[in-house]
């Protein structure tokens, strides 16, 4: 019965792998030397998200394996794939190439897109009304179900990175890896140009803009006088009215989610996303990542899922307190150019969370002999910036961004 059990564990793994498995890829001109996946992943009763799996180019026994997870909310992972730190990248006319900064090149990484309703996830009841508790229940069902799919990568060390509302998504997902008895050798988490405190992050925005010259000096002298005491400002949620008006809060409020009239559906502002919406919804390319026809279309953001989104965790900082007691790597770092999570918020957040210093406070980080912008580390956690960087780090300084990614795997900034 044993040796019977065994084959046909053996027998499904490797059946599930050939249905899974990514043949070809329409207007990829060059063969990838490594495996890479495309298909579900059961995330509770009657919902299934979408995930493409690469392996690594080096040695995917032994490298780590990454989670990948963009924000939003509602916003689809497949663009951290196809435009930041994915294997295949896409030219305006379609054409696929292999893209030589990414992170496959270190680590195994899994694309996940999540909640349903986002991509190419979906739920069979129809219903995309969900919260962030709910999120992370879902994605650790995703994860584990992964596991069972390809279970030699059990004993790998496992990360979670997470970007823009991902700083959401990725600790209170970390939380329930490291509190759950799930089997995944979990070594830690960081998050990209997070949401981590919608207070902090208001707060720093004002100072962000004045001091990126954004803010006039008589919008900058009445925002000190109304909405400033002798103490400290408050720029977040101060009720007096004068401050109110002169503060033009509701107009620099942060919103990674947001959309335009563009002719291309689900597009944030000042994202171009139209060859990949075009690419991942070419009928050749949803066959070869085993899309069945009945999903709906493709969209870098859901409006759906974002319009019905309930935003529920407003400040991380009780997920991190509680994952800084756990033996793992965190790093939390910021574009140092992006407005809608600055680095400002950010720093203040990490500050926040009272670590001591392990080396030098504030010091510089290399890429290729010139400074790529620069580190705090503290005991249990470690705060970056990239210089010059907007909201999306892999995407807009991609080689500094492989660095950063390898500097983490080996704490070594």
């Amino acid at each position: 019965t044993h040796v019977v059990q065994c084959w046909c564990t053996v027998f499904l793994t490797l059946h599930i792998d050939h249905v899974d498995l990514v043949t070809s890829l329409p207007g990829l001109t060059e063969s990838p030397n490594f495996k890479h996946y495309s298909g579900y992943l059961q995330a509770g009763p009657g919902k299934y998200f979408h995930y493409w799996f690469v392996e690594s180019q080096h040695s995917p026994s032994t490298d780590p394996l990454v989670l990948w997870l963009n924000g939003g909310p509602g916003c689809s992972s497949m663009e951290g794939l196809l435009a930041e730190n994915g294997p295949f990248h896409l030219k305006d006319d379609g054409k696929v190439y292999i893209n030589p900064y990414s992170w496959n090149k270190q680590a195994n990484v899994l694309y996940l897109d999540s909640p349903a309703g986002v991509g190419f996830s979906y739920s069979t009841s129809g219903n995309y009304q969900i919260g962030d508790p709910q999120v992370a229940e879902d994605n650790y069902q995703a994860l584990q179900q992964f596991f069972v799919r390809f279970p030699s990568f059990v004993r790998n060390d496992f990360y979670v990175f997470a970007e823009s509302y991902g700083g959401v998504y990725g600790p209170s997902l970390s939380k329930l890896i490291a509190s759950g008895t799930a089997k995944i050798n979990f070594k830690g988490f960081a998050v990209g140009n997070g949401m981590s405190s919608y207070a902090l992050n208001d707060q720093s925005l004002i100072y962000f803009a004045y001091y990126h010259g954004l803010l006039s000096e008589e919008l900058w002298t009445a925002l000190n006088q109304y909405c400033c005491n002798s103490v400290s400002c408050n720029f977040y949620n101060n009720s007096d009215t004068s401050c109110q008006n002169s503060a033009l809060l509701n107009c620099l409020n942060c919103s990674p989610y947001q959309q335009t009239m563009a002719s291309i559906p689900g597009v944030p502002m000042c994202i171009n996303a139209t060859a990949i919406y075009y690419w991942l919804n070419t009928p050749s390319v949803r066959t070869a990542l085993h899309i069945p026809s009945s999903v709906q279309s493709w969209e870098l953001c859901s409006s759906t899922v974002g319009d019905l989104y309930q935003r529920v965790y407003m400040d991380m900082t009780p997920f991190y307190e509680y994952l800084l007691q756990k033996d793992l790597k965190i790093l939390v770092y910021n574009g140092d150019v992006d407005m809608a999570c600055n680095f400002l918020g950010s720093k203040w957040f990490v500050e926040g969370l009272n670590q001591k210093v392990r080396s030098v406070p504030y010091r510089p980080w290399f890429y290729n002999n010139q400074i790529a912008g620069y580190v705090a580390q503290y005991e249990k956690i470690t705060f970056l910036t990239v210089k010059g960087s907007g909201h999306m780090v892999p995407q807009y300084k991609p080689g500094p961004a492989l660095q950063m990614f390898m500097n983490y795997l080996s704490d070594s900034y």
